[in-house]
């Protein structure tokens, strides 16, 4: 005797080798042995054998209209014998029957199950939808099959062209336009973006790194909605100083400003006065809102994304000619041995003098000039020389707390790589096309004006670091418990030391503008400048708030994005800077096994026949192709230039810490700058 039974939604027939009431121990075909419930078992029959019935049945069930089965089912629940009888005859065969449960159970959309071997046929218009449904699906398989065959003949269908990013980057596998890509790559063996390019998917490598980005970070766009912007300047005191600011002159965010009083007189106090949106931006409020967001402005060469609304930037930059509202340290030394007596934090306006120009004054004020030497005071505009004996004092400020400062570190900063500017000539709107002309300039690190500014923002971020943690008011630090190889910078609540700065604490502060960090900072600062000993009650984040916890898990990750897109980009204009100018070779120093990075401009790649050559070895190294999308160009060492052992301190502290670009993801290692970085670029 043999049963045909279902098990799990698979129809099986066998042999019973014993039965009982409930159950019945059967062999199948294939001589596997199992234990069958009553409740199973649809059919028992003699002949033919299991194998053979179960074709039959197959056979039968693909000869059966399923509209014509649905016609003559009754409306009331029936077995599948019911319907064999109703469709074939009174006398329908096994293989009928079987035939008619198989039919039955493949079509959902006709007949809906009500139990083992039982079903109900669905209501007519359910029937309708469904097959409207199976012939969409058959519609929607026929062109994702066309728009494969595009892609594999290499032409791309504009609806995937429309979808390329979501499909490349947060890709919806449901999507018809998804499985064609994919179904294209599988025929054609090759990668999704490899099969794109070759496609003409991909109209500009510009395009397609910055849509990736905003897609990830923006999707709802850059914009902002409209918002009030609060004033703060109302109940704040002028301040008795005239201040001025040293940027590039592409900044916009002027974050900090710097004045001189008391020159002369032994005892010279430094204003540092910091940008302050915290007076008129409260915690929980829309434009708090949008602030945390962001959490940064993201910056890339010709662009910049805001972390606050053009209005509030402007209401609370630091721009010359207006008394702006700031959060200002005043420390004051002495004049001869540069020691410091005493330190205040005022909140006020601050009448702003001149904006400093970086790019403008740089090659002018010079060290020779600010240490009394007439070389270059011809080039020096009346408003900068106006300044030169402050300018004078604070450069021999600065190289005295750098000095200090490494004295911590235990060995000293090294200035030996520059900063590179990009400049993309013939962008006609507010975002580059990628079409544009590049040019890429350079700042010294460390040349008077940079170091002077650098050195003011670490005294600020370490004061105040260090007066909030004196009055018990949490604040977020950067701390790096040594410069041993491989120990990253680490943001808490708690003060603790920053050994690649050198300083005992630190907390950023000097940026509210463009950094959310230094904004919630801020409120910090600014409730201790109002309560003083109190002010650990009275300060918006208490200690051990979960807020601050949240807000710096937020910070890091999208500050590690936004420089990765920087880095990126930057990378991107200096692909394309080397194709626009035709540079087929370049000069560079090793700086670990297999990678070189460039004398003169800002690029690290892989080369071949560097591998066995020691850090620090220059090389002259031919290019081989440049890849725009996978920002990867590769090149092979021709000439070795030096003649003796390399000298290894010709690199920088931070030679280890290059990472190289792959396809696609782009790797950058976000380690806290040099002491120059602490502003970021404009």
């Amino acid at each position: 005797m043999f049963i045909l039974f279902e098990e799990a939604g698979k129809f099986q027939a066998g042999r019973i080798l014993s039965e009982a009431e409930s159950s019945a121990q059967v062999e199948l075909e294939s001589g596997k042995r199992v234990k069958v419930k009553a409740s199973n078992v649809l059919l028992k029959f003699d002949k033919p054998q299991p194998a053979e019935l179960i074709a039959q049945a197959q056979a039968v069930a693909q000869s059966i209209e399923l509209e014509l089965a649905w016609e003559f089912a009754p409306d009331e629940e029936f077995g599948f014998a019911d319907l064999a009888r109703d469709y074939f005859s009174e006398q329908a065969s096994l293989a009928q029957q079987a035939g008619a449960l198989f039919r039955l159970f493949e079509a959902p959309h006709y007949f809906r199950r009500a139990g083992k071997g039982r079903f109900r046929k669905a209501p007519a218009e359910i029937v309708q939808q469904a097959l409207a449904a199976i012939e969409k699906k058959k519609q929607q398989q026929a062109q994702i099959e066309a728009w494969a065959a595009e892609l594999a003949a290499g032409t791309c269908p504009a609806a995937i062209r429309e979808q390329l990013y979501r499909i490349l980057f947060k890709p919806d596998k449901n999507a018809p336009e998804y499985k064609a890509v994919v179904e294209a790559s599988r025929s054609t063996h090759l990668a999704p973006l490899a099969l794109l390019q070759k496609a003409g998917a991909i109209d500009s490598p510009y395009q397609f790194h910055w849509k990736r980005f905003l897609l990830e970070y923006f999707p709802k766009g850059t914009g902002f909605a409209a918002l009030p912007v609060p004033d703060s300047t109302g109940e704040l005191p002028l301040a008795q100083v005239s201040a001025w600011s040293i940027d590039d002159s592409a900044t916009t965010e002027i974050d900090d400003a710097l004045s001189v009083q008391g020159l002369g007189s032994g005892r010279v106090t430094v204003g540092i006065h910091i940008a302050a949106p915290g007076l008129a931006l409260q915690p929980g409020s829309p434009l708090d809102g949008v602030a945390r967001q962001r959490l940064s402005t993201v910056y890339m060469p010709g662009h910049k994304i805001t972390m606050l609304p053009d209005e509030v930037v402007q209401a609370y930059t630091l721009e010359a000619g207006r008394a702006c509202p700031a959060v200002s340290l005043y420390v004051t030394f002495d004049e001869a041995s540069l020691a410091i007596e005493d330190t205040q934090t005022r909140l006020e306006r601050v009448p702003i003098e001149v904006n400093l120009r970086h790019d403008q004054l740089d090659t002018a004020i010079t060290e020779a000039w600010l240490e009394g030497a007439d070389d270059g005071a011809a080039d020096v505009p009346d408003f900068a020389a106006r300044l030169r004996e402050p300018l004078a004092f604070l450069w021999r400020l600065a190289r005295h707390l750098k000095s200090l400062r490494e004295l911590v570190r235990g060995k000293p900063e090294n200035f030996s790589r520059p900063d590179y500017n990009f400049r993309l000539v013939g962008k006609d709107g507010a975002e580059p096309s990628g079409a544009e002309q590049v040019e890429i300039g350079v700042r010294r690190r460390g040349a008077p004006l940079d170091l002077i500014v650098a050195e003011a923002m670490i005294l600020a971020n370490s004061s105040w670091g260090q007066w909030l943690a004196d009055l018990g008011v949490p604040a977020i630090y950067r701390s790096q418990a040594s410069m041993a190889p491989g120990v990253k910078v680490r943001m808490g609540t708690k003060p603790a030391p920053h050994a690649g700065i050198g300083v005992k604490c630190y907390a950023w502060s000097t940026s509210p503008l463009r950094r959310y960090t230094d904004l919630v900072n801020q409120w910090q600062i600014i409730a201790a400048a109002r309560h003083g000993r109190t002010a650990a009650l009275a300060a918006p984040f208490k200690p051990k708030d979960a807020e601050l916890f949240s807000i710096i898990s937020g910070f890091d990750a999208a500050y590690s994005a936004y420089n990765g897109h920087q880095a990126a980009m930057e990378r991107f204009w200096t692909l394309r800077y080397l194709r626009q100018q035709g540079i087929t070779e370049l000069e560079a120093s090793v700086i670990k096994e297999g990678l070189v990075r460039a004398d003169t401009l800002p690029l690290v790649l892989p080369v071949l026949g560097a591998g066995d050559l020691p850090r620090g070895a220059r090389v002259r190294v031919r290019l081989g192709e440049i890849d725009e999308i996978a920002l990867d160009v590769h090149g092979t060492v021709v000439e070795r230039l030096d003649t003796g052992p390399a000298a290894v301190s010709a690199l920088d502290d931070t030679a280890e810490e290059e990472t190289v670009a792959g396809p696609i993801a782009i790797a950058v290692d976000v380690s806290e700058p040099a002491a120059a970085d602490d502003n970021p670029p404009s």
